[in-house]
């Protein structure tokens, strides 16, 4: 997808360009990679931005791997890269090399050929294989990236880990509370109808839903239906999931984990970048990208002092993108020199620190998730059955 760009150069120079990219963070990330700085970005076409077609099958961490593995039993770039085509014909990754191949062979660099296809290979890439270019060593760049690829998908499989339990005995929970408010309660309202009597108000709170359920079901299933339907088309609204992600972060203890987590994504990219030989502002400026507008907003401010002569680890603190272990070792690698190992040591802390609160946090809230849909149904099977127990005591 094609994305209008509008941007900084150099000393003040305003341009404007059109980036290909796969989405709003991409063509971002592809102009900071140009060593411009971005004013405005938007879709050139924003209904094909609603609309865009997902990557190819292209398995970018596969490709790394196997590219470096030929490059150590010596093959050249070329080479490397006719071998890896001929053995991905007739599959979905076979055009993207037969396309690098065909680059490679008139001329370009990996670099440019792979920016020809930004929607396959993410600027991230671009810019480090580009770097290395520049102080011959490919091989160790592109290792470089996969190993960042490996660790930032370790963190994310944690988080997904970590929320795939909860979300499915919600799911299952929300479903069983569904199918007795639904169905049984319906059935037990018409007992109770026929039966007559008193029931406590509870259960005529419950059996009053039930008659109006049994009354108007077809109405009833179709606005559930509809409602799940608005909730699911809402939820995947970008402005949408923008604002609720400002609420959370609203919240003190999820707002943390939050910046936490963006921190150690930012860092650890940060420290790949440098680690690729690429310079500390152009580095800021494409790993700002991964942060969300609340922190990045004081990136860019942070990147402007830094320019300007003042320390990493003041401006950073100044901007809120620092916690004290942090700040301390950013101290450190600017006295020892040695910037990219300790932003890599920060991201690591990051990603520790994460991975024991998400552990806690497993712990704590699954059991407490159990008894809220435990109590729920219970509540439900009580208010069903007080009438019978109350005329059995009655009987007695």
């Amino acid at each position: 997808m094609k994305f209008s760009v509008k941007a900084l150069r150099g000393a003040g120079d305003v341009v404007r360009l059109t980036v290909e990219a796969g989405d709003l963070a991409e063509a971002r990330l592809a102009a900071a990679g140009r060593g411009l700085r971005v004013i405005s970005i938007r879709a050139s076409n924003p209904v094909a931005l609603r609309w865009t077609p997902s990557r190819t099958g292209f398995a970018l961490e596969l490709f790394s791997q196997e590219l470096v593995s030929l490059l150590d039993a010596g093959l050249a770039l070329v080479e490397a890269v006719d071998l890896l085509a001929e053995k991905e014909q007739g599959r979905g990754a076979g055009a993207v090399l037969a396309e690098l191949r065909a680059d490679l062979r008139v001329g370009l660099s990996l670099s440019d050929a792979m920016a020809r296809q930004g929607r396959v290979f993410p600027p991230l890439f671009v810019a480090t294989a580009r770097a290395a270019e520049r102080t011959g060593d490919l091989r160790e760049a592109i290792a470089r990236f996969t190993a960042y690829h490996a660790q930032l998908d370790g963190v994310r499989r944690k988080v997904v880990a970590a929320s795939v339990y909860p979300l499915t005995l919600a799911t299952v929970g929300l479903l069983v509370t569904a199918f007795m408010l639904l169905y049984v309660v319906p059935k037990f309202s018409r007992i109770y109808e026929e039966v007559g009597g008193s029931l406590p108000w509870m259960t005529r709170w419950l059996i009053g839903w039930g008659q109006v359920i049994e009354e108007h079901a077809l109405l009833a299933f179709a606005g559930t239906a509809a409602a799940l339907g608005v909730l699911a088309f809402v939820i995947t609204r970008s402005s949408v999931r923008r604002r609720i992600g400002l609420q959370l972060w609203k919240v003190p203890a999820v707002g943390s984990r939050l910046r936490v987590y963006e921190l150690a994504r930012f860092y650890r990219t940060l420290g790949m970048l440098l680690k690729s030989g690429i310079t500390l502002p152009t580095a800021l400026d494409m790993a700002g990208g991964l942060l969300s507008p609340l922190l990045r907003q004081g990136l860019e401010i942070a990147a402007r002092q830094i320019r300007q002569g003042q320390p990493v680890s003041r401006a950073f603190e100044e901007q809120g993108l620092t916690t004290p272990v942090s700040l301390r070792l950013l101290a450190v690698g600017e006295r020892s020199g040695r910037m990219p190992h300790m932003v890599e040591r920060i991201a690591l802390f990051y990603e520790d620190d994460l991975a024991r609160w998400i552990d806690w946090f497993t712990r704590l809230f699954e059991p407490v998730l159990m008894m809220f849909i435990g109590a729920l149904v219970g509540l439900i099977v009580v208010l069903l059955y007080l009438p019978i127990f109350e005329l059995a005591e009655s009987v007695k």
